[in-house]
């Protein structure tokens, strides 16, 4: 029971509904933004909750072998109906911060554009031919969701910070992306899906991650410099730290409780550690 449970929150994506929730309370704390956070937070998780519902909807028959495509081709049904409901909300409070609609536009044509390719036929199927940065596409729309646009709505805490704070969040992620890419990289190929990641080979690979890394690091300490503490630095640099650790490992081992719950859930795991740092 506890496992089935488990499954069910993590395959329907409420989990990384959740991550992303916990991002945005993270950026609005640290950058002291003002604004109804409450109704976006309501919309990130919705939609989050439909992009990702949807993207595996789609991805159905993407391979025999993992255990959430098993559970996504046994649960299709609920995929749509929480595809559904997560789009009606989210289109609820899109009108309901409508002031902010061409920074929100943006938001949806982003999430939308990620799982596209997946659509099989007319233009869509184009898109999976020219994708070549699948990897840097999906980063930027989370740290987009997540960082740049509540900055864009509060819109008076545009400055150094802001913008480090947005360079880090982005490479970190797209870190991970790099882990994720790499264990896709052959069904990438078969399906003819571009990436840099199935173009560049072991050592492209490991420089491109290590880069991005670095990249987190400079730009995570250099917001010491502008209004973050010593200790909310050191925080925000855990998950690069962990997900270093980690990359050998999640090379070799494929389990979707590690991609799924440790390196997604590694994404906001310096908001669980920030959340009660007073930020002055």
């Amino acid at each position: 029971m506890i496992k089935y449970l488990f499954d069910w929150f993590l395959f329907t994506s409420c989990f990384i509904a959740g991550c992303a929730l916990l991002m945005v309370v993270q950026c609005n704390q640290l950058l002291h933004l003002q604004y109804d956070y409450t109704g976006y937070l309501v919309f990130v998780f919705a939609s989050t909750l439909c992009s990702y519902n949807f993207h595996w909807y789609l991805s159905a028959n993407a391979t025999s072998e993992n255990a959430r495509v098993q559970w996504t081709q046994q649960h299709k049904t609920l995929h749509l109906v929480l595809t559904a409901i997560g789009a009606v909300v989210s289109a609820w409070y899109f009108f309901h911060f409508i002031a902010h609609w061409f920074w929100l536009s943006g938001a949806v044509l982003l999430t939308f554009l990620y799982s596209a390719p997946k659509l099989q036929f007319g233009p869509f199927a184009w898109l999976s031919r020219i994708a070549v940065g699948k990897t840097l596409f999906l980063a930027f729309v989370w740290m987009y969701v997540t960082t740049f646009l509540p900055i864009a709505i509060d819109n008076h805490h545009w400055n150094e910070a802001a913008l480090l704070f947005c360079l880090s969040r982005f490479l970190l992620i797209y870190a991970i992306c790099i882990i994720f890419d790499y264990r896709d990289r052959d069904y990438d190929k078969k399906a003819g899906i571009r990436s840099m990641i199935t173009y560049f080979n072991e050592r492209g690979i490991n420089n491109l991650f290590a880069l991005s890394l670095l990249g987190f690091t400079v730009s995570t300490i250099g917001l010491y410099f502008y209004q973050l503490s010593a200790a909310t630095i050191v925080l925000l640099l855990i998950p690069g730290a962990i997900v270093a650790a980690l990359y050998p490992l999640a090379k070799k081992n494929f389990s979707d409780y590690l991609y799924y719950f440790v390196l997604d859930g590694l994404m906001m795991f310096s908001s669980l550690l920030t959340i009660f740092i007073p930020n002055k």
